[in-house]
């Protein structure tokens, strides 16, 4: 008997969660490879919802080599080297549009769409919007990234079955028609919950910080969401992909964590969680 969308996504659920338990308590190696496999994965999907024909594999290919190299780069040198990496994809690009732009394009009797810059647009903001969110991973401790994922995925779980079974009336239906005020505060409820159990079990700010914290995370989650879901709407791409069935894509799971990553970075500068 084939499962349903509802068993389907329960599984694919438990497996994630398996791998990246795994990945962690490894530590080392395995954190890093999950994280290039994150960045490569969602890129493909990202470039693939705005250039989807094959004649564009080997420019999904060429972000996905850039995304692996900044990864790579923050790995070994920290922030800064990172900014130099990023920099250094876009002059890249920059140089591939002048070669493709060299080769004689122009105004008459040419490909109008290869002598314009968009191509490389894309890449460039997948690389802001992927690996360069991602890398801040590798600036957390286990605890800190059990923390920022636990409250994605709260979020994300208390928000489906709160709009499922009591959400009627919708937040925001021109970008995403099914979220409702009673999913976006089922997951505030559940992500508070979470990170404040979490967080005075194993960390050592006061409870206000804690409670502070799981709403910005919950804030920083539903924006993030919110974000690719207008993406998607633009494009008129119903899932980023269907690597994982009962969810879609994986840029349609990691959509949270890609703003709640900075936005616990940023708030640990001004109030440490953890010893």
């Amino acid at each position: 008997m084939q499962a349903t969308s509802h068993q389907q996504r329960i599984l694919t659920a438990g497996l994630a969660v398996a791998l990246v338990t795994l990945a962690l308590w490894q530590g080392g190696v395995l954190v890093t490879l999950l994280l290039l496999a994150l960045c490569a994965l969602g890129q493909l999907e990202f470039t693939a919802m705005f250039r989807p024909g094959p004649e564009y594999k080997n420019l999904r290919l060429t972000g996905v080599a850039l995304g692996v190299l900044l990864v790579l780069t923050a790995q070994a040198g920290g922030p800064v080297a990172s900014l130099w990496a990023f920099a250094a994809c876009f002059w890249l690009l920059a140089l591939r549009f002048l070669v493709r732009f060299g080769r004689g394009q122009g105004p008459e009797g040419t490909d109008a769409r290869t002598a314009q810059f968009t191509d490389e647009l894309v890449l460039l903001c997948s690389l802001a919007y992927i690996p360069l969110m991602l890398q801040f991973l590798l600036a957390l401790s286990t605890s800190e990234i059990i923390l920022v994922v636990l409250s994605t995925t709260v979020s994300d779980t208390a928000a489906f079955y709160a709009g499922t079974y009591l959400g009627k009336r919708k937040i925001w239906p021109q970008v995403s028609p099914k979220k409702s005020w009673a999913g976006s505060i089922g997951g505030l409820c559940g992500c508070l919950l979470a990170v404040t159990a979490y967080g005075l079990t194993l960390g050592q700010a006061p409870l206000l910080a804690w409670l502070l914290l799981g709403a910005l995370l919950n804030l920083a989650a539903q924006l993030g969401d919110f974000f690719e879901s207008a993406l998607k709407r633009s494009l008129e791409v119903k899932d980023s992909g269907t690597l994982l069935p009962g969810h879609g894509g994986l840029l349609d799971r990691i959509d949270s964590l890609l703003l709640a990553l900075p936005c616990y970075v940023l708030l640990r500068q001004i109030q440490p969680f953890f010893p």
